[in-house]
């Protein structure tokens, strides 16, 4: 079993789609297709359902999925031994797409400046895929939406507020709150990674409000910088909030994103434990 093929057969699972996970893999569509045949007809067994719009698994592929993980993730493993004997400590860190560029900014600019001979790798994702690939070991780190998880695994980071943006010209610029009638002639911006992004559609659709949808981007800078432009409104966290735009807060839209750092395990190699354990101690103080 060649391991390309899971790399396929995982980013299929993590994107939904064969197109997208085409791209993810940076092979062509037809590629990763026969990659996909390749290994159903290795294992002798069909590991997704496809629609017209969507990719499901099997059962068989549901099975095989952790499996699959914990194959790489050995793999994964075993390069890393090899990769860092005897070179400098490589810290992996995976942050969640839809965090504040500026603030990710900072937090890296501010740990290199502590630990100047530490080699970071950086990947973005969403939540989904940072959890797989610290599941694999891919990831040493990640900062994501945090849901509770177990205090050997993670560190909580906070909470932040969802705020609906519109440019700083805008008439409804200088309220603190809007109701969605308030918003029912306004164009909307849909930030396609969102992780509201379905309360967001249901809030408005329950009080029988349809904004006019007039752009749709999984780039969160690009969509401040159309609500800058005064193409129109979105949903975002508190953090991509700049001096370009307007906030103000959904009268009974009240939800809120908890972020944290996922730690890594146990086994990273000696080398890198002072700068993994300097890495978690700068997070925990500086992010806020």
């Amino acid at each position: 079993m060649d391991i390309y093929l899971l790399r396929y057969f995982l980013a299929v699972v993590e994107t939904g789609s064969f197109t997208r996970a085409a791209d993810r893999a940076f092979v062509t569509q037809p590629t990763l297709s026969a990659g996909i045949k390749k290994l159903e007809q290795q294992l002798g067994h069909t590991l997704f359902e496809r629609t017209n719009r969507r990719v499901f698994l099997t059962d068989a592929g549901a099975r095989f999925l952790p499996r699959a993980k914990a194959i790489l993730h050995e793999c994964n493993v075993a390069q890393q031994v090899l990769d860092e004997a005897g070179k400098t400590p490589v810290l992996r860190i995976g942050f969640l797409t839809t965090l504040s560029n500026r603030k990710v900014g900072q937090l890296l600019a501010s740990f290199r400046e502590k630990m100047p001979d530490a080699a970071i790798e950086i990947t973005d994702g969403t939540e989904q895929e940072l959890e797989n690939r610290l599941e694999d070991r891919s990831l040493d780190f990640a900062v994501s939406v945090y849901r509770g998880e177990p205090e050997d695994r993670s560190v909580p980071l906070g909470a932040e507020q969802y705020v609906f943006i519109l440019s700083a010209d805008h008439p409804l610029a200088g309220r603190t709150r809007v109701s969605a009638a308030d918003l029912s002639e306004e164009y909307m911006i849909v930030r396609s990674r969102c992780e509201v992004l379905s309360e967001t559609s249901r809030y408005f659709t329950d009080r029988n409000v349809r904004p006019r949808l007039v752009y749709r981007t999984p780039n969160d800078s690009r969509a401040v910088a159309m609500v800058a432009a005064g193409v129109g409104g979105t949903v975002v966290p508190d953090s991509l909030v700049d001096d370009r735009v307007s906030a103000v807060r959904l009268i009974g839209f009240d939800h809120e994103r908890r972020l944290g750092l996922f730690l890594p395990r146990s086994d990273l190699p000696a080398e890198t434990l002072e700068v993994a354990g300097a890495f978690t101690a700068h997070v925990q103080e500086r992010w806020a």
